[in-house]
């Protein structure tokens, strides 16, 4: 039996162990051969008891990224959205496949709405809504946005017809990640966005946000971030013959799927952590407060999005199939359990 072959960066990650965690009891999990870059090596004998091949190594090892690539079917880079040394080399990989079996492979890169946004710093609400099927909007992006120039290339490479390559776009993820690699201790089951508000929170004994809070962003579960990227790889492995294929199912210059469910404000999340503290007795006051100078200076040394607006519509990503349920009102509730 021909198995696809799947090579899948940032397998101890929240989103790629998520993402690695539905292909293990995936339909078709012994139709895949998988092959995961792990950098601790004490980690090894674990994924090979899911009958994962692990391989040594980090981003930072161009030629191991080169080589695995290469002998791929399907990459899934979900390790570092900026790392554009770490893309050039699987794409190497993937043109050298290409050159060796005459057939196409592809790549599911991991981006993120964070390339939408702007330096509002909580002062306001921005007015410009993103929709992943409109293209001459999305190509309007300066390539001094954050992760553009990454996404850039892996659109010229798909220029090129040696790859075919597919752009997710999360926003602010939220929600535990769970199953059989988290409990392994295999992988991290935290968000960053949220987690990290609590903690500063926790640490200042007061609910913060950024200027005014009232900046806006997307959300969605960790777990319907996942669906979206098993829909992708479904579509790819049967065939993606395009006469039969959803209409919007598109690699390259179209080729961008935001993953979303709707949006919040800062504040808003700020209230949801002041609630949190006043009941566990942390603070008496649950109305959350601008973060000082000095506290930007202590916590956010290299700057901080928090404040920034990103705002989208996941047309393109519900138009092939994908249909998140949970809502802004399950990303605020959701927010007791990061403490």
């Amino acid at each position: 039996m021909t198995k696809t072959r799947f090579f899948l960066t940032g397998a101890t990650g929240y989103i790629g162990g998520s993402v690695l965690t539905r292909l293990l009891s995936h339909p078709q999990a012994d139709t895949f051969h998988i092959t995961v870059l792990v950098r601790d090596p004490s980690k090894i004998s674990q994924f090979k008891r899911f009958g994962i091949n692990p391989v040594q190594g980090s981003n930072a090892n161009l030629a191991l990224l080169r080589e695995q690539a290469a002998n791929t079917d399907l990459v899934i880079a979900c390790a570092d959205a900026d790392d554009e040394d770490a893309a050039k080399a699987i794409l190497q990989g993937l043109k050298d496949h290409h050159k060796k079996t005459g057939r196409t492979p592809s790549l599911i890169h991991t981006s993120g709405t964070g390339v939408l946004s702007d330096n509002a710093q909580g002062r306001f609400a921005a007015d410009r809504i993103y929709s992943d099927l409109n293209i001459p909007q999305l190509e309007s992006l300066p390539k001094t946005q954050p992760h553009r120039v990454v996404d850039l290339s892996l659109v010229e490479a798909d220029k090129e017809g040696y790859v075919k390559t597919y752009i997710i776009l999360p926003c602010t993820i939220y929600g535990i990640a769970k199953g059989c690699l988290v409990d392994a201790g295999l992988q991290n089951p935290h968000s960053q966005q949220i987690p990290t508000l609590v903690r500063l929170s926790v640490d200042r004994r007061r609910a913060g946000m950024v200027g005014e809070g009232k900046n806006v962003w997307n959300n969605v579960h960790i777990d319907e971030v996942a669906d979206l990227y098993i829909l992708l790889v479904d579509l790819i492995i049967s065939g993606s013959v395009y006469s039969i294929a959803p209409k919007h199912f598109e690699h390259g210059v179209a080729g961008f799927y935001f993953a979303e469910n709707g949006e919040h404000t800062l504040r808003s999340i700020g209230d949801a952590i002041g609630k949190v503290l006043v009941s566990k007795g942390i603070t008496s006051n649950a109305t959350p407060t601008t973060f000082t100078e000095e506290e930007h200076k202590r916590y956010f040394p290299n700057g901080t999005s928090l404040g920034t607006n990103s705002r989208c519509h996941a047309d393109r990503a519900r138009s092939i199939g994908w249909k998140p349920r949970k809502t802004t009102q399950d990303m605020l509730a959701s927010v007791k359990d990061e403490f």
